[in-house]
């Protein structure tokens, strides 16, 4: 068997470096190429300009300066001994997930023992769940759910990181409320780390996406997908892992041992590629300023030609396939997005109500700036904002879905969710800037006064600023949706006769004009249209709240971002007392990064590390030794039988750690 093993595993591994060798080599073609369309676009953005709606809210630039999310204790589940041992987990301002023995070992500042990236997991609470995900990567690999499972918890509160191509990482804690709260962070820190490649990068981020999409498409994969997450590096592992792993499941299965490093390959790499291409920039982005105007009318000239010849294709199948849906996704959409949102404006009114009683109200102006630390981070709390984004969760395509070949609805629910986080941090630091601009121009005295009218402001400004939000959402999920599905039907008859109007292209242009971007961009400009007046014409209808577009606030306070770039200290201007008993110590705790999600307090339990409770370690299992063995036993009634790591079907995989 070991021998069997050891043959399967140098089996794969030739054959892995030989495939992700030719992935990245044809990845690596397709990137020149639309490196330098994407300089194009940037360039010509840049000389005619152009811009969408004014936001009528400020924008914070680093809400997260001297925070953490949450920190606490709990079970992991250790594959080098193949037992749930007490751990530390500390999630910082990158929500990156960081492991630590004890909680003394982070406090005297060593590195963690591991660091989880989330981008690409999926956070469970329920064995059920994980092995329904388990049976659909692994097949022959089959488990019932009311089967014994193979990995035995110390409590009946799991929570799961799954990811389909990485390692598996298994928590438990000691109660519901524990696990909620854990849940609601592992989920954000999942929905953070998906959140999408920068977009400051003008040409670097498009060329890499539309390489990306344009790779799979020659495979025969339209439309959204779900592994479209993390950095650049993590991407390329996942599409890697996307076409060796039918093969993984075939010929290898859950006997593969080992580990591989698509990760540090596909890094290296990608960022030999990226600075191949930069190197090459100045002397494109001169061609590009100097044959501007030439590029672009042998731009226009191709694609006149191009839609001469296919536009009645194109118009042909919306007609038949997409036009009699646009208003049955539209609706889905709106539903649930609507719905959310309207959760961000309720949670933000009744915050204020909150500061407003407890301040004004009671005549304690000295506690506004206890309460204001609090409501700065109101949109990076995941417990508060939960209710906000189980609104979404309910999204629902039905039979659309099946229709447009849509594999998940998650890009979608993840998207609108970090949407609606950063309106409410919007709304929240606007609200922060007008009351401190308000209390320095009239003082405290009238403090209720002053919050009430800078909350009515700043509700308007949300209202009209979530409508524009809402309605660019559904244009950008509609076309995510619609133009895959067109290019899928559409791509089998025209894509053979788009080679002959390179010949239309000069030699010198041909880096900044290729044929199958034309051909997109025609589609996509064809259905923007009807997506466009969809939801024009649900705005004018007012459903869901939605503002026109020709709607524009009278007071739309054209001085107030005069403002922004104001960093307000509420503690150091509105006393909040930060003292632990006064002196030295005080000031030194002060000065500690503030954890924004508060800590899990439960009746009669002990709290020894002054965080999430300690939950008692497994019986048997010595702990560390900087920790009292006698505080950590588990009660019998919670034992755990003793697993063998053969017993985990899992495969190591680039996020291994």
């Amino acid at each position: 068997m070991i021998f069997l093993n050891c043959i399967l595993f140098m089996f794969f591994f030739f054959l892995s470096t030989a495939r992700s060798r030719v992935i990245l080599n044809d990845f690596s073609h397709l990137y020149e190429k639309q490196y330098a369309v994407a300089l194009f676009n940037s360039v010509r953005f840049e000389i005619e300009g152009g811009g969408g709606t004014q936001s009528q809210l400020l924008h914070r630039k680093d809400a997260l300066k001297g925070k953490f999310i949450f920190s606490g204790s709990l079970y992991k589940y250790l594959e080098e001994n193949a037992k749930f041992r007490h751990r530390f987990l500390y999630v910082d301002d990158s929500y990156n997930i960081n492991l630590y023995e004890t909680k003394q070992a982070h406090d005297r500042g060593l590195h963690p023992k591991a660091v989880i990236n989330c981008a690409g997991y999926r956070a469970l609470t329920s064995m059920e769940e994980y092995v329904g995900l388990l049976n659909n990567s692994l097949p022959g690999v089959k488990a019932k759910a009311g089967s014994s499972p193979f990995l035995k918890f110390p409590s009946q509160y799991p929570l799961i990181l799954w990811h389909p191509y990485a390692q598996h990482h298994y928590f438990c804690v000691m109660s519901e409320k524990e696990q909620n709260k854990w849940n609601a962070v592992l989920q954000d820190c999942v929905r953070q780390a998906n959140n999408g490649l920068l977009e400051e990068c003008k040409v670097q981020t498009p060329a890499f996406t539309d390489s990306l999409r344009r790779y799979r498409q020659n495979k025969g994969l339209y439309g959204t997908w779900d592994m479209m997450c993390g950095d650049p590096p993590q991407i390329l592992a996942n599409l890697v892992m996307e076409t060796l792993q039918p093969e993984l499941r075939n010929l290898i299965g859950p006997r593969l041992k080992g580990k591989l490093q698509q990760k540090q390959r596909s890094w290296i790499l990608y960022d030999a590629l990226v600075k191949v291409c930069e190197s090459q920039r100045p002397h494109l982005d001169a061609a590009l300023r100097t044959d501007m105007d030439q590029i672009i009318t042998s731009r226009e000239h191709v694609t006149g030609k191009i839609r001469a010849l296919m536009l009645p294709r194109v118009e042909q199948l919306l007609r038949s396939s997409v036009q009699p849906h646009v208003s049955s996704i539209l609706e889905a959409l709106m539903e649930p997005t609507s719905r959310g949102f309207a959760e961000v404006r309720d949670i933000f009114f009744r915050e204020l109500v909150e500061v407003s009683k407890n301040t004004a109200s009671k005549e304690r102006p000295d506690q506004l700036g206890e309460h204001m630390e609090k409501l700065s981070m109101l949109a990076f709390h995941p417990v508060k904002m939960q209710s906000c984004y189980e609104k979404m969760e309910a999204l629902s395509l039905d039979g659309l879905q099946q229709h447009f070949e849509v594999s998940t609805t998650s890009v979608f629910i993840q998207r609108a969710q970090i949407l609606m986080k950063e309106e409410m941090d919007n709304a929240v630091y606007t609200f922060e800037q007008l009351l401190y601009q308000t209390l320095g121009s009239q003082g405290s005295h009238e403090l209720c006064k002053a919050i009430q009218g800078c909350q009515d402001r700043v509700l308007k400004k949300y209202d009209y600023d979530s409508s524009s939000v809402r309605k660019k959402f559904f244009k950008e999920s509609l076309l995510q949706i619609i133009v895959p599905y067109m290019l899928k039907h559409l791509c089998p008859s025209c894509t053979p006769e788009l080679p002959r109007f390179r010949e239309l292209i000069f030699e010198d242009f041909s880096h900044f004009i290729l044929v199958e971007d034309v051909f997109e961009d025609m589609v996509l400009h064809c259905v923007s249209k009807d997506i466009k007046k969809a939801v024009k014409e649900v705005a004018v209808q007012r459903k869901h709240n939605l503002y026109r577009d020709s709607i524009i606030l009278t007071d739309s306070d054209p001085n107030l971002h005069l403002l922004g770039e104001n960093a307000i200290d509420w503690a150091e201007h509105y006393g909040v007392d930060q003292s632990d008993g006064g002196g030295e110590a005080g000031a030194s705790k002060s000065r500690r990064r503030r954890q924004i999600v508060s800590m899990i307090n439960l009746d009669g339990m002990p709290m020894p590390y002054e965080s999430c409770i300690e939950v008692p370690g497994v019986e048997g299992i010595p702990e560390e030794t900087e920790i009292d063995p006698e505080t950590l036993k588990l009660p019998k009634s919670l034992k755990s039988d003793a697993i063998t790591s053969q017993q985990v079907c899992k495969i190591n995989t680039p996020g291994s750690r």
